[in-house]
């Protein structure tokens, strides 16, 4: 999906990797742009961050306050997906278990 909109329509992916989830994200910052180099990741990587609780990053304590979800505003597992429109608003959210290649109707309202 990335490689067909990003040149396209714009489309930006953008990747917080967080250990709040089952530990699924130990790595230091160095074995964690190993990993994703290695899955021929190209989307943007930011530094290792929380998403719930007391240090959540403030970036994560506005998505989850915009777009809250349907059993309180935390994000319940990795791969939480949040569609922010071109001003920069907070627009959709969507689960873990939505496959990425399901947004892209949900994109086309927002390009």
């Amino acid at each position: 999906m990335y490689d067909k909109y990003a040149e396209e329509k714009g489309l930006r992916i953008l990747a917080f990797p967080c250990n709040q989830f089952a530990g699924q994200e130990p790595g230091n910052p160095e074995e964690i742009v190993c990993s994703l180099s290695e899955r021929r990741v190209k989307f943007d990587l930011f530094e290792k961050i929380n998403v719930n609780g007391k240090n959540a990053s403030p970036l994560w304590k506005f998505l989850k306050h915009k777009q809250g979800g349907t059993l309180g505003s935390f994000v319940k597992w990795n791969f939480t997906k949040f569609i922010i429109d071109k001003d920069g608003v907070p627009v959709e959210r969507h689960g873990p278990n939505v496959d990425p290649s399901a947004l892209v109707n949900s994109l086309e309202k927002y390009w």
